[in-house]
């Protein structure tokens, strides 16, 4: 990787600041102390900040000594998850059933490091804006944002940000045009039939005859109702119903989740969930309603500025550490209403370690670096 003396000595400053935040986890619209310790080094550094945006939100501003030009929006996520630790590291966390399981804590120490470097280096025309956002793990901390004028205070031309992901190698980064990460739409049905005493079946509408054959009956939804050329997953998680051993309730509730790379397939799954409902409710007789809890779109990168990341990850890394097409995650990002408002490409870091979400995941500090070198590229070729 090409680097210069100065960026390299950043990697240190960054691996300390990134072990202070995952000792000190903050969920999501509650991080007070890390949206402090972010709007504190940025201050130092001469870096105009705005705090507050979307509750904890913080946006740090530089302006390059060319003159007007391109505005620039990089973004990293701060919050943590709602889950405990299992890792015995020296740094790990010291709150209970909160945890930095998912490596915000490595994404906001390395847009502080291109920060950092960005304030000791300010000959390019236009404008950064750093975005250090809230909430990401409840896919709301980007829409809070942008309602909160995100886009309309900090103008943006094109936005980027990344994740790390274990599937590529330490050292590595993936880059996808279009659709890199899957929508996330949650939800709920709740069965209102007839109890009775185990004894008397004939004299129940059982809820949980009729729970099962929906948890059956939607499963054929990604077999035979989405193109098998697109891609969607349905996931009943929770089955509820029942006190007793004796007695047939006359209640069930059923949660999931809904996973889809397309708007197509994401419109098609939900309307199949509620017409499968409907149905369901005139075959037993009972009353079943569907709930729509929450929704999030595909996080789908635009052409040109994917082409931008490529082109930067492969100046820093060199080609053979660049992954076209790589393979898209089910998994979902609020980022993806902020590409909505703005053309721009989200990318992956490669790392060594445990998956996201594993109790004893901790971010592989060694891998900063890379992410900071790509972002500072992006900026270089964008506003010279």
């Amino acid at each position: 990787m090409q680097m210069d003396d100065e960026l390299s000595g950043l990697g240190e400053q960054m691996r300390t600041w990134r072990r202070d935040i995952h000792q000190h986890p903050e969920l999501g619209f509650h991080e007070h102390r890390t949206a402090g310790l972010v709007a504190r080094l940025l201050a130092d550094w001469a870096i105009d900040i705005e705090t507050g945006i979307a509750g904890t939100g913080v946006v740090g501003t530089i302006r390059g000594t060319r003159g007007e030009g391109r505005s620039i929006g990089l973004r990293a996520d701060m919050d943590a998850l709602p889950m405990s630790e299992k890792g015995t590291s020296a740094h790990r966390s010291t709150h209970d059933n909160v945890f930095h399981g998912c490596g915000h804590d490595g994404h906001t120490a390395i847009l502080l490091g291109v920060a950092r470097h960005l304030s000791l280096n300010r000959d390019f025309r236009g404008t950064v804006h750093l975005i250090f956002q809230p909430a990401e793990e409840t896919l709301r901390g980007g829409s809070a944002m942008i309602d909160d004028g995100l886009f309309a205070r900090f103008h943006c031309d094109e936005i980027y940000a990344l994740h790390n992901n274990n599937a590529l190698p330490a050292g590595k980064v993936g880059v996808r045009s279009g659709a890199i990460l899957s929508a996330c739409d949650l939800f709920r049905i709740t069965i209102k039939g007839i109890g009775s005493h185990a004894a008397m079946p004939h004299k129940s509408i059982d809820p949980l005859i009729v729970g099962t054959t929906l948890v059956q009956s939607i499963q054929s939804i990604a077999s035979r109702n989405i193109d098998p050329l697109d891609t969607a997953v349905v996931s009943v998680c929770k089955f509820l119903s029942g006190t007793a051993i004796n007695v047939i309730p006359d209640t069930a509730v059923l949660e999931g989740t809904v996973r889809t790379l397309s708007v197509k397939a994401q419109d098609i799954t939900l309307a199949r969930l509620r017409t499968i409902c409907e149905g369901a409710a005139t075959m037993y007789g009972c009353d079943v309603t569907f709930e729509h809890l929450q929704t999030s779109p595909p996080t789908v990168n635009t052409p040109t500025e994917t082409d931008h990341v490529r082109r930067a990850a492969e100046r820093v890394l060199g080609v053979d550490n660049v992954i076209v097409d790589v393979a898209p995650l089910m998994a979902s990002e609020d980022f993806a209403f902020m590409l909505q408002q703005r053309p721009g490409s989200y990318f992956f870091l490669g790392h060594d370690g445990l998956t996201c979400h594993h109790p004893e995941f901790d971010f592989d500090d060694d891998t900063a670096l890379t992410g900071v070198a790509v972002f500072l590229e992006i900026v270089r070729q964008r506003l010279g």
